[in-house]
């Protein structure tokens, strides 16, 4: 009987050790980390004949693996799995894995930098609301393997790839891949940007059909020239376009346009109620994959007005006293918080930090002097935080290290300085203080509800 081992004991792991079990292989499924829940998940997963080894790390000692498969949040290049491919062990990522059982299907990858998960959200409402069976998977609601775990295939699949699980995909091949945005985002993993732009762009070369945000700096500036079959999008209009096929607004409308045809009204671009201009590039973004997928305008509108948005990106949590409350837990980097400042009414109470990433913080600090009434500084990043506010002479922000006191003070500042919106965009990632970005935005609005309730 072949042998898999699987690493990394979340979501992600457990669906590719119980595809792999199903499949006939022996598994064991390792995490190097300890706990009561991990545990309890040992116990459940003895009964599937799946074999947990908790505070273990990979070591080849004994009889090796026939397949390794690793799962989105291990690191690609940890010395144990550069040793598997160097004793030529076949290793891959789970998402890799749900491909080889799912590739008969069409797929839809959406990947960027931000602004992922708004789209893979959208795209997946409107394939629904045109009748078609199709899971938002991958980052996003679905490990991927679960998707191939269900007894009846879907229609499409809606996968979120992140750079992390391109890298360790060989063959996945979309029909349609989606570009979202390109900034330095995972330099600690991915080194240089030339080669964080070779992985995602690796996901679209290996794709049927492309599109790109061309009003996102770096993808425009690389442009039409290394994409010559690409659809481009653009809110600013027909002439912003890269190419003779796209998707474009104009007078308040998405507009598609493809060679030799008249251009094509689809709906209108209010028919999305979230805010920001970011959320206008999603809306384009999404409405081209359904169009590529031959989905008709109406299918398309009645999705766009049902959708309510996605938990932590510039999620509304409740008004109290004329005072909004956001989450935008997962803004986990400068470029992301950046935005979050521009989409909601200034002057903002902004709550921020976390576990900090390299990157340029210049746009971001610009926003807040425009925009920010007050600072409330959590986490690890707090104290560096403090010092880069301190050298753009911002003094009014606060040190409070964690969520339930920025929550409490974030309320008495607002009503100090008549700000409309209290927002928790953290342009850090969660790991000092939560397992991820999910768990801080859920303590973030239990923290508001019960301040409000």
């Amino acid at each position: 009987m072949s042998k898999a081992h699987v690493v990394g004991l979340g979501k992600s792991g457990v669906a590719a050790a119980r595809l792999l079990k199903r499949e006939g292989w022996e598994v064991i499924l390792s995490d190097r980390n300890t706990s009561d829940t991990l545990l309890k998940q040992q116990q459940e997963l003895a009964k599937e004949q799946i074999t947990v080894e908790l505070g273990y790390s990979l070591d080849f000692a004994g009889t090796l693996p026939d397949l390794i498969v690793v799962s989105p949040g291990v690191p690609w290049d940890i010395p144990a799995l550069i040793k598997a491919r160097e004793l030529g062990i076949e290793t891959i990522g789970e998402m890799e894995l749900a491909w080889r059982h799912l590739k008969s299907l069409p797929w839809v990858g959406i990947t960027g930098t931000n602004g992922k998960t708004t789209t893979t959200a959208l795209i997946a409402a409107i394939f629904q609301a045109a009748g078609f069976d199709a899971p938002a998977c991958g980052n996003i609601g679905y490990a991927a393997c679960e998707v191939a775990l269900a007894e009846i295939p879907p229609d499409w699949i809606i996968g979120e790839i992140s750079s992390y699980q391109i890298e360790s995909s060989i063959t996945l091949a979309p029909h349609i891949s989606i570009w979202t945005t390109f900034t330095p985002d995972h330099l600690a993993r991915h080194k240089t940007l030339e080669n964080y732009y070779d992985i995602k762009a690796k996901l679209l070369r290996q794709s049927h059909l492309q599109v790109f945000n061309g009003d996102d700096a770096y993808l425009s500036k690389i442009g039409a020239s290394h994409w010559p079959d690409a659809y481009w999008t653009s809110v600013k209009g027909k002439e912003f376009l890269l190419s003779e096929k796209g998707f474009y607004i104009e007078d308040g409308w998405v507009v598609e346009q493809l060679p030799n045809s008249p251009p094509q009204r689809i709906v209108e671009a209010s028919a999305l109620r979230m805010v920001g201009a970011h959320n206008q590039q999603n809306l384009l973004m999404a409405v081209a994959a359904a169009r590529l997928a031959d989905i008709p305008p109406q299918a398309i509108e009645k999705a766009l007005r049902e959708f309510p948005g996605v938990a932590h990106r510039l999620e509304h949590i409740c008004t109290w006293e004329g005072i909004d409350f956001i989450n935008d837990s997962k803004a986990t980097n400068y470029d992301a918080a950046e935005v979050g400042l521009a989409s909601v009414k200034s002057p903002v109470v902004l709550i921020a930090g976390g576990e900090a990433k390299t990157g340029d913080d210049t746009g971001w600090l610009a926003k807040i002097q425009g925009q920010t009434s007050a600072v409330l500084l959590i986490g690890s990043a707090a104290p560096a935080f403090a010092q880069r506010l301190q050298e753009i002479s911002y003094s009014n922000y606060e040190i409070v290290e964690t969520m339930e006191k920025a929550v409490r003070r974030s309320l008495e500042l607002a009503k100090h300085h008549q700000a409309p919106v209290v927002l928790l965009s953290p342009a850090c990632a969660s790991f000092d203080q939560y397992p991820n970005f999910e768990a801080r935005g859920d303590h973030f609005r239990q923290l508001c509800l019960e301040l409000v309730g």
